[in-house]
């Protein structure tokens, strides 16, 4: 037997509630480290806590492939650990292994066939970017940009990404800049973001929604309109985004995040400008779903991990240690507390 701790969810915030830390309770346990055939001892390095969580808090997510949490029971999403000892064929003592659905314990018992090996290698050790940069972030910015944006090199192409410096965002800038963007400009929320983005990551811009008029500032940073918008926030940071896209231009819908502690279908109902905007100018906005691409995601995977190790993306995380602050993070994400991917640091 072995003492764990774990994180259950406590309390729903309400469909329309701002979730808070105390939604989400501390556990301790015991985990009986008897393996049956097939199952895997692993021990939890690094949880990721991320915005489509907030549907999962519901009790009915409003997405058919989202299963909604339980209350007091443990709550899961993406992790990375180790194998402590394994009775599964494909697993060893040692191995570095991940899951989407890994519960947010120190410890678990788990099938075998819910894990995926991982190589360090890819990453140069730095196990916490399968959760970011090289993780389902990474394969998400880079899959939206290519399979919605038709980012053209040499085409003069301005593209605007919302919440960029996030986890996605901050990678979907980097990468539409590598397509051959000519500019890039992110929106942000605070003086310290908009540095990071132009000084470390190379955006051209960054506009400050909470200090800045946005239409204002996207005028002065787009002065040829805007081809490619990374969207990943919604509301009337994206009406003003749009307002200003060119004919024949391309919104890649990836998140919403300014929409998710309010009851709207996904994705929400758009102001009636800004549809006319669309219809007018000929403009696709499409739901992009990372999911929906799984037969690009090894060869995305080590695209991403290429232009890492080379250092020709950066990633950005903000790391948080101890299971016990898993709800703190979660918040704090939520509200933009984060720059780049937030990471719950489990063990060594």
């Amino acid at each position: 037997m072995s003492r764990i701790l774990g994180i259950v969810l406590h309390s729903r915030p309400g469909k329309n509630g701002e979730p808070t830390p105390e939604n989400f309770r501390v556990e301790e346990g015991t985990l009986k480290t008897d393996l049956k055939p097939g199952e895997v001892l692993v021990r939890t390095l690094y949880l990721s806590v991320d915005p489509y969580m907030r549907c999962r808090m519901n009790e009915d997510t409003g997405a058919e492939y989202l299963s909604a949490w339980k209350l007091s029971e443990c709550v899961d999403g993406g992790g990375v650990g180790v194998v402590e000892s394994s009775q599964h064929e494909a697993f060893a003592e040692g191995d570095t292994v991940t899951s989407f659905n890994w519960r947010w314990r120190t410890r678990d018992v788990v099938a075998g066939d819910q894990l995926q090996k991982l190589d360090p290698k890819l990453v140069n050790g730095h196990l916490s970017y399968f959760l970011g940069g090289v993780g389902m972030p990474g394969l998400t910015a880079l899959l939206g940009v290519r399979e919605k944006g038709h980012v053209t090199p040499g085409a003069n192409q301005t593209m605007v990404v919302s919440g960029a410096a996030g986890a996605c965002g901050s990678l979907a800038g980097q990468i539409g800049r590598l397509d051959g963007c000519s500019r890039v400009v992110g929106i942000c929320g605070s003086e310290q973001k908009c540095k990071v983005l132009v000084s470390e990551l190379g955006f051209t811009a960054a506009v400050n929604y909470r200090q800045e008029d946005i239409t204002a500032a996207l005028r002065e940073s787009c002065p040829d309109g805007v081809d490619v918008y990374f969207d990943n926030v919604g509301g009337p940071i994206s009406d003003a985004v749009i307002a200003q896209m060119n004919k024949n231009g391309h919104v890649i819908l990836c998140g919403q995040i300014s929409q998710y502690n309010k009851d709207v279908d996904y994705p929400p109902p758009l102001s009636k400008e800004t549809q006319e905007a669309l219809h007018c100018k000929n403009i696709t906005r499409e739901r992009f779903m990372v999911l929906n691409y799984m037969e690009k995601h090894e060869a995305g995977l080590l695209q991403l991990s290429q232009w890492v190790n080379t250092g020709q993306i950066k990633v950005l995380e903000t790391i948080v240690e101890g299971i016990e602050n898993m709800g703190g993070a979660f918040c704090s994400m939520m509200t933009g507390g984060n720059v780049g991917k937030q990471i719950v640091k489990i063990s060594d």
